[in-house]
């Protein structure tokens, strides 16, 4: 994984304790972290390096602070966390810092060393109805699509992610242009054949309701893997049932469910570590339908 030292605000660790070792760092260039404690009436975060104070004044706060293409409110939320910054200069008994610096210094590492296809660590930071956007390292900020969240489908990403949750993502395109790196994480979750190896014909197993329609009721059995069930009344989308699996098909991707009985709508099914078949490496292709179903070959090609 060549993510290397750029890891999401909060996992990288480096502090300093002494001014002689901030001074060191403005030689080096070093990339460290302290805790935003406050954000003054001129939107400069006041930072905590160890009892040490430092200012990181406002145009430094982020990539895009100075172009609107940030908002205000990214700064402001960043009180009561960590941050990671550059020691650019000493001032007095504290030092000036630059997050921007650091961010910029990550995303040019993201543009010409990570891959397309490259597995890497993220931080879930804000969630919307179309996607999760999480830290890929020093607070630079990605999103997830909904729609590359899982391939069972889901209503809003909070039924998957948890805010300031860890997660592995995988590298689906670079914008150099626009400073942005597009992530996917369905590629992650186990193919239709790894998820569906773990059921057999005849067992009867607990999953998810995630679609309602008069032929059917869409099922999902995993993060990656749904089936249908015969039509039944009084089940709603969010319920926790379960489900006879009546047969697997994998030539058709198809798995035929009967609704043995249903309870109220269940917890959050969120991503735990079991849940991911590949957290390292590059990816070239990522086939989720099985050899033998040739009608619908679905695929990721990096």
């Amino acid at each position: 994984m060549s993510q290397g030292k750029y890891l999401p605000e909060g996992r990288l660790g480096a502090k300093v304790g002494t001014r002689e070792a901030l001074e060191r760092a403005i030689r080096e260039g070093t990339v460290l972290e302290g805790r935003a404690v406050r954000c003054t009436d001129r939107h400069e975060l006041v930072v905590d390096i160890n009892g040490i104070r430092g200012i990181i004044p406002r145009e430094e706060t982020a990539i895009g602070i100075d172009t609107g293409r940030t908002r205000e409110i990214a700064i402001l939320s960043r009180v009561g966390k960590t941050v990671c910054f550059k020691a650019i200069a000493r001032a007095g008994d504290g030092f000036i810092l630059s997050r921007k610096a650091a961010q910029q210094e990550a995303l040019d590492h993201y543009m010409s060393s990570v891959q397309t296809g490259e597995i890497i660590r993220c931080r879930v930071t804000h969630l919307e109805n179309f996607g999760a956007f999480v830290d890929i390292g020093c607070g630079v900020i990605s999103m997830i699509g909904i729609e590359n969240i899982s391939v069972s489908r889901i209503a809003h990403p909070a039924e998957r992610f948890a805010l300031r949750q860890d997660i592995y993502a995988v590298v689906i395109g670079k914008d150099p242009k626009n400073g942005r790196i597009s992530l996917s994480h369905k590629e992650l979750l186990g193919t239709w054949e790894q998820c569906a190896s773990l059921l057999n014909p005849g067992e009867t197993v607990s999953g998810v309701v995630r679609g309602v329609e008069d032929y059917g009721i869409f099922v999902e059995l995993s993060p990656n893997i749904s089936g249908l069930a015969e039509p039944k009344s009084g089940i709603s989308i969010g319920d926790n049932v379960s489900v006879y699996i009546k047969s697997i098909n994998p030539e058709r991707m198809k798995i035929k469910l009967l609704i043995i009985d249903s309870e109220e709508k269940c917890e959050r099914r969120l991503i735990t570590p079991r849940d991911y078949y590949l957290t390292e490496g590059i990816l070239h292709t990522w086939r989720y339908s099985p050899i033998e179903c040739e009608d619908k070959i679905v695929q990721t090609v990096f």
